[in-house]
């Protein structure tokens, strides 16, 4: 529980900033690794993970989501340029539709079911995901959320003391599936930036994280240049933090979509993180990928099942190529020519489409990347 000073101190540093977005980035405290009252709910201490499981080519995967910005403006970017400079460059990476929020539910449960909205929604609870797949190899998880207030937070979005609505729940992408949100045990591993700084202060990040900065940091509000200005304070300094960025770390920076939505839906995506070679880095991949393919990365790291959903569409599931390199798996073959349009908001049928309903469907029996089998929830 947040003391009334800390509140105070949290309204204080955003009271220029008050329901406006700032033109400039200011830190929330001196390091990402300190607390801030800026971030709401102090930490409740470290989470409880699993002993590392070993993966073929990294041990733990770190998502870092972005908004809305075509491929050739975060490239511009002096910050986005620098850290381009030690990572491998994806040059055909494809958000897989319009809005924001299915792509994010995409990204960790291998379909968008139709929504073409940010809309408040709920998926049942026997629809399975990323983290249905983690959990039964035991490998630990967690998403870190900057400016949700408490632990599994279930609001639409929440306002901070200085007025403004940092966190909104459609980039929260596991808390959408009540499997995960409406779970207390896995609730708890939803957790915000003041929870972030003491998992990585005890050396206890889990194996699997998806983070999603808050609506200025992450350029919703505000700009590319924000962002950049924001991952300067924030990524880079973790980047030399061996508590986050391990010899088998590998680190996705990406964006949810595109900001054109007349041109197909290519987005800028970066592999950071001790596990790639130097010969690699300072490189670009032309292979065809899209946010499923964070999925398929995932299982054919872990051996893992697959959820016979787009993770196992072998047009949009290619496996990151240096990943696929070590393991042997075989991509399509996709490049940057005959892609399929991933801009079409609205067109497909789903049970999240009203103009276009299709009921909720069992998962396709099928082969991913992982080798396992299809994994059916028990209810």
């Amino acid at each position: 529980m947040l003391t009334k000073y800390a509140l105070l101190l949290g309204a204080a540093w955003g009271s220029v900033a008050a329901r406006q977005p700032p033109k400039a980035f200011t830190a929330p405290a001196a390091a990402p690794t300190d607390q801030s009252p800026f971030y709401v709910g102090y930490s409740n201490d470290t989470i409880t993970n699993t002993p590392y499981v070993p993966g073929k080519v990294f041990d733990r995967f770190i998502q870092i989501w972005l908004e809305n910005a075509d491929f050739v403006t975060a490239l511009a970017d002096p910050v986005f340029e620098h850290l381009t400079a030690q990572g491998i460059l994806l040059t055909s990476d494809y958000a897989v539709t319009h809005p924001s929020e299915p792509n994010y539910i995409a990204s960790v449960g291998g379909d968008f079911f139709g929504l073409a909205s940010d809309d408040l929604i709920r998926i049942p609870s026997n629809v399975s995901t990323i983290v249905d797949l983690l959990e039964l190899k035991g490998i630990s998880w967690s998403s870190y959320l900057e400016n949700m207030p408490t632990d599994g937070y279930q609001g639409y979005s929440y306002t901070n003391p200085d007025g403004y609505t940092y966190y909104v729940r459609k980039h929260n992408p596991l808390v959408v599936y009540d499997s995960v949100g409406m779970n207390a045990t896995r609730g708890a591993r939803l957790r915000n930036f003041n929870d972030f700084a003491v998992d990585v202060d005890n050396d206890a990040l889990p194996q699997w994280i998806f983070i999603t900065p808050n609506l200025l940091d992450d350029g919703h509000d505000t700009s590319v240049t924000y962002a950049g200005s924001w991952l300067n304070y924030w990524l880079v300094p973790l980047l030399e933090n061996p508590k986050f960025n391990t010899p088998r770390t590998l680190i996705l920076l990406t964006f949810d979509e595109n900001e054109t939505y007349t041109v197909n839906n290519r987005i800028f995506s970066l592999l950071l993180g001790g596990v790639i070679p130097e010969n690699l880095r300072n490189t670009t991949d032309d292979t065809f990928y899209t946010h499923y393919s964070t999925l398929s990365t995932v299982q054919n790291n872990w051996s893992l099942d697959n959820l016979g959903r787009q993770d196992i569409n072998q047009t949009v599931n290619n496996v990151f190529a240096f990943v696929a390199d070590k393991t042997g798996y075989q991509n399509n073959g996709l490049t940057t020519h005959n892609l399929p349009l991933l801009n079409m908001t609205g067109t497909y049928p789903g049970p999240l489409n009203p103009n276009d309903y299709v009921s909720w469907k069992p998962p396709t029996n099928g082969t991913g990347a992982g080798g396992g089998p299809t994994y059916y929830p028990p209810n």
